[in-house]
């Protein structure tokens, strides 16, 4: 990648609620419809991410499955916002912990597509391991749009940037 660590790292500000909110910022010379199919379209999410089987709309619901993960488990999601190629929002179950809502927004700045992903969580909640799984599906995303390599798998990518991340 272009970006080093330091700006390829997701931030955390604390909201007036005490809320914590998760974004990252990405940006590539590459058209915003292509940003945007790369973020939507079946077969390019499922070479970063995974996939979706339901309505594609909003209010729409189905079915995402993080295809990376060692334990697939699809999960009920809800497209709560879709305005193409600009901003869409998701809401998905989650087995383990509080339901996530995701933001995806997508402007064009100087010539670039600059991407601003976000999300929040409870006051309190060790965001660290989901900032670094966020980063590593980024990367990848970043190399679907970009053709750069995909970074590698879980293990090397973690060692790598876990300490920036108070991780070892």
């Amino acid at each position: 990648m272009t970006e080093d660590l330091d700006t390829r790292r997701g931030t955390v500000t604390t909201e007036d609620d005490g809320r914590q909110r998760l974004e990252f910022r990405r940006s590539w010379p590459d058209p915003i419809d292509d940003v945007w199919a790369a973020l939507t379209e079946p077969d390019r999410m499922a070479r970063w991410i995974g996939t979706y089987e339901g309505e594609r709309r909003p209010g729409g619901t189905g079915t995402f499955t993080m295809t990376q993960e060692e334990q697939q488990i699809g999960e009920p999601m809800t497209i709560r916002e879709c305005d193409p190629p600009r901003r869409v929002v998701v809401e998905w179950t989650q087995q383990e912990t509080e339901d996530w809502s995701v933001a995806l927004d997508l402007w064009t700045e100087d010539g670039r597509t600059e991407l601003r992903f976000t999300q929040v969580f409870p006051a309190g909640a060790d965001v660290a391991d989901f900032a670094m799984g966020w980063h590593w599906y980024l990367d990848k995303l970043d190399a679907e749009v970009s053709g750069r390599p995909v970074p590698g798998g879980w293990e090397t990518f973690s060692a790598e940037v876990g300490p920036a991340y108070g991780r070892c």
